[in-house]
């Protein structure tokens, strides 16, 4: 089934959220230009094909295909991914996770609360980010000190609310 209007509402709803948190921040550019690559045909056509309304259309995409190209298409494309950082390593030889820039683990902060309000609706709680990365932790290869770093605001954000936690990043940021 193709979805296009409900998708267009999902990821701009998803856009704004994430732009009210990136101006909370303190980075409100990145938030003005954050997922701007989800309107592109490449994003958006699978999009809308994989649609459901409860979970990223990338997760169908990738279930059919083995893979998700609107996915990957996105996450070389967007720094606030940690996907997006990772290079070469001479010593190793293998594609190796480096440390994410603070503006962008602070966008990804964002982007992945967002996510959770969004996709979990009336349900939402302040917890629910932290949940989402600590059952995916044993799943992804990102650099320890920035994995370390986001915990800890997720963290922060299920024990103290949204207020003290932005207030943080703020001061973290300068």
């Amino acid at each position: 089934m193709f979805h296009p209007i409900s998708h267009f509402r999902t990821i701009t709803r998803h856009r704004h959220v994430v732009m009210q948190h990136c101006f909370r921040a303190g980075i409100p550019v990145q938030g003005l230009l954050h997922d701007l690559s989800k309107y592109s045909p490449t994003e958006f056509i699978p999009g809308a094909v994989f649609y459901q309304g409860t979970r990223s259309p990338n997760e169908a995409e990738r279930e059919k295909n083995g893979f998700s190209a609107a996915w990957m298409h996105h996450k070389g494309r967007n720094r606030h991914h940690f996907e997006y950082w990772t290079d070469y390593n001479p010593q190793t030889k293998t594609m190796d996770p480096v440390p994410m820039p603070t503006r962008y683990l602070i966008e990804m902060f964002c982007d992945r609360v967002a996510a959770s309000k969004v996709y979990r609706g009336k349900d939402y709680t302040d917890g629910d980010a932290l949940a989402y990365f600590e059952r995916a932790k044993n799943t992804r290869k990102i650099h320890p000190k920035t994995a370390k770093q986001l915990h800890f605001l997720l963290k922060m954000l299920a024990e103290q609310g949204e207020e003290k936690t932005f207030a943080y990043i703020r001061k973290m940021k300068k």
